[in-house]
């Protein structure tokens, strides 16, 4: 089978993660302003292919370069996600329901904080329609994105632009949030890291004070362990929350054996595809020959949990359906949303007196899951059923009857830590030849675990290097 690949790595500046590149504009090896302009050419090169880019703001980046950028990321190019504000870019959400959105009057926390870290923002990265479908396939006849690793493939979703565009070499790294697995499946698609932290560990989105159960996590796709670390490392530094442990810098692997609890079997009871099997068995055998224990476990509850959550899931659908433009401003257009937000809100409609107990039940999930956290450090998976489907699959021109099926079958493993609150990290350790794809494998811990978390995925990084398209 032919596939198609496109990277910017022939580029010797892409090759840098983004503490590499940081360095180098400290030593004076390079300026952010070199740095920043080879990004953008690197974005116009690429993106016609790509299709990552929702609003691209270049000349401010080089002018914000071109005056000097300080901070432990200072100098390195970055994309915001399009579901944050971003003074003076439109927030267009995914959605044609916000084409005449107008520029943004001030920047949400999270980005603020990852632009005072010295990040130069060149523009807005592509989601989905408010991040519902996990592809960037839209139905107003908008180019979809596509997974660098193989054009034909989605990149994932919902931070679908993001991880194509650190996946392809544009840039080190780039801004994602995770609601359902929003941060790890397309980590997982393009062959990245992809860290979604403990609910509280970062500064709070407007968004998820609206939420009653909130889902939401912020972070970074990287192509590196110390890139993820580093960041966690000075988004600490700028907000702590005294609710959960320190993580700190963590530079150093795992200093005991670990007892990791594995989850083969998809808690929505799709099949789960030969390569991704293959990656997590891989995924074992590495482990065990670092010294740690793997054993199967079962997770309470979630016959239960996958009901309350597609319930929740449908609840946000339905709450941008009827309250848009309370939501997002005069601009929102309720006609042009897609019959995937619309079929998800009707089926809130048939059920909504489920609300109050699916609330109550995703609310007590973390101290249901703390229970597995007595026998296992972590819990290990896959990150999807099955690798990236083909552009097309999960098409938002698709009948909802059709579509969110499919939805459901291939987004099995992540949800449950959106609705616990844990936190949880993809890490690219398998690879299908058959169609040139990355399979990402998953590692969950007890809420404030991130720092296992990172020291565990520095052992296996360092084990079984990643591969990159490079």
């Amino acid at each position: 089978m032919s596939v198609t690949s496109v990277h910017a790595f022939d580029d010797e500046l892409a090759q840098l993660d983004g503490v590499a590149t940081a360095a180098a504009v400290r030593r004076g090896d390079l300026s952010a302003a070199e740095v920043v302009a080879a990004a953008v050419a690197r974005t116009e090169r690429l993106d016609p292919v790509l299709a990552a880019v929702v609003t691209p703001d270049f000349e401010r980046a080089l002018a914000r370069a071109g005056a000097g950028v300080a901070g432990p990321f200072g100098g390195v190019p970055t994309f915001i996600k399009d579901n944050e504000d971003v003074e003076g870019l439109p927030t267009k959400q995914g959605t044609a329901a916000l084409d005449a959105a107008p520029p943004a009057t001030r920047t949400a926390p999270v980005a603020g904080q990852i632009l005072d870290m010295g990040l130069v923002c060149l523009g807005k990265s592509s989601l989905p329609e408010f991040g519902f479908p996990p592809s960037a396939e839209f139905p107003d006849g908008s180019p979809p994105t596509r997974n660098p690793w193989n054009t034909d493939h989605t990149a994932g979703g919902s931070s679908s632009g993001s991880a194509a565009l650190v996946a392809a070499g544009v840039v080190p790294v780039a801004h994602g949030v995770d609601g359902g697995g929003s941060i790890r499946i397309p980590a997982a698609c393009c062959g990245l890291v992809g860290l979604k932290p403990s609910r509280g560990r970062l500064a709070t989105s407007p968004d998820a004070k609206l939420l009653p159960v909130d889902i939401l996590g912020e972070g970074l796709l990287t192509r590196t362990v110390r890139d993820t670390a580093m960041y966690l490392f000075e988004s600490e530094r700028r907000f702590a929350n005294p609710r959960l442990p320190t993580v700190g810098l963590v530079e150093r692997g795992t200093d005991r054996p670990l007892r990791l609890g594995l989850v083969e079997e998809s808690p929505n009871g799709s099949p789960v595809d030969a390569p991704t099997r293959a990656a997590l068995h891989g995924a074992v055998s590495l482990l065990e020959s670092l010294g740690h224990t793997v054993e199967p476990v079962s997770l309470p509850g979630l016959e239960q949990f996958e009901r309350d959550f597609k319930h929740y899931w449908a609840a946000l659908a339905f709450s941008v359906s009827v309250a848009g433009p309370r939501l997002y401003g005069r601009a929102f257009d309720t006609a042009r949303l897609s019959d995937l937000t619309r079929g998800l809100a009707a089926m809130f409609r048939a059920d909504l007196r489920r609300s109050p107990g699916a609330v109550r039940r995703l609310r007590a999930s973390t101290k249901v899951q703390d229970a597995v956290y007595r026998s296992f450090d972590l819990v290990m998976s896959p990150v999807t059923n099955t690798v990236a489907p083909p552009l097309g699959h999960l098409a938002t021109t698709l009948p909802f009857d059709q579509l969110f099926p499919r939805v459901e079958d291939w987004v099995g493993f992540t949800p449950l830590a959106n609705a616990t609150g844990e936190p949880s990290i993809s890490l690219p350790l398998g690879h299908d030849e058959a169609t040139h794809l990355p399979v990402g494998v998953m590692f969950t811990g007890p809420v404030g675990a991130e720092r296992l978390l990172l020291q565990l995925a520095l052992d296996l990084e360092a084990a079984a290097p990643f591969r990159t398209l490079g």
